[in-house]
């Protein structure tokens, strides 16, 4: 049962529950890109986020990743642990897309040897800049062995879900994750979709995330549902 509102963002609510330690996330129909500017609202996208975000963090418990998840508790609805969050994302990149192409003159779609991690600072003021280990010491944001077990966790993520992806033909080509603590532990919050994920086909290279918005690709809700009929998800 939700209680009172805690937090609303472009693509989530969160609102108390019946545990004080316990939160419910609601996943808005909402869609929006360039910090807010472009923005629509897509039946069903809640829905479809709160499936495919459920089913890749039981994945990753069965391979020991610590999230924020408890269970999912209606169509848009999940339980969530609640957590004193971090002001910094982690985003994973395996494939040359979107703003590292732009910052260094990469050709899309250019494959990296190894996974790359970056820093950003949560802030849609200031569009989320990127940041380094020294920006999070010297402000305070988190600790540089903090830094050091996220990038650990995210790395983790990745072998996880590139594999799991792979294996139904869409390639992982980069995500973001955010972090926060609970009773001193760093565990995996927020969310993993489309939303937050490039997910391209294997063959045609065919975009199955929310590029197909911003770049006005097609209809988000059909390659949303597409990805979750890859992976067997029931909606």
């Amino acid at each position: 049962m939700k209680g009172e509102l805690k937090y609303e963002g472009k693509g989530k609510q969160l609102f108390a529950s019946d545990r004080p330690d316990e939160l419910i996330q609601v996943f808005k129909d909402d869609a929006t890109a360039f910090d807010g500017v472009k923005h629509d609202v897509i039946a069903g996208k809640g829905e479809l986020n709160c499936a495919i975000s459920s089913f890749m963090f039981e994945k990753l418990h069965e391979a020991g990743v610590k999230t924020h998840y408890v269970r999912r508790e209606g169509p848009r609805e999940m339980r969530v642990r609640a957590l004193d969050m971090m002001p910094v994302e982690v985003v994973v990149r395996n494939v040359a897309a979107g703003s590292i192409c732009r910052r260094l003159g990469l050709e899309e779609g250019l494959k990296f040897k190894w996974p790359l991690t970056e820093l950003f600072y949560k802030s849609d003021e200031l569009h989320d800049p990127m940041i380094n280990t020294e920006h999070c010491e010297l402000f305070g944001w988190a600790t540089r062995e903090e830094i050091g077990r996220m990038r650990d966790i995210a790395l983790k993520v990745n072998g996880v879900l590139s594999s799991m992806l792979a294996g139904v033909g869409i390639q992982l080509v980069d995500y973001k994750l955010e972090f926060g603590k609970a009773g001193g532990e760093i565990l995996l919050g927020d969310e993993i979709t489309p939303d937050g994920c490039r997910l391209w086909d294997i063959e045609s290279g065919r975009k199955l995330d929310k590029d197909v918005f911003r770049s006005d690709l097609g209809g988000l809700s059909e390659v949303y549902h597409e990805v979750a009929g890859r992976l067997g998800i029931d909606i």
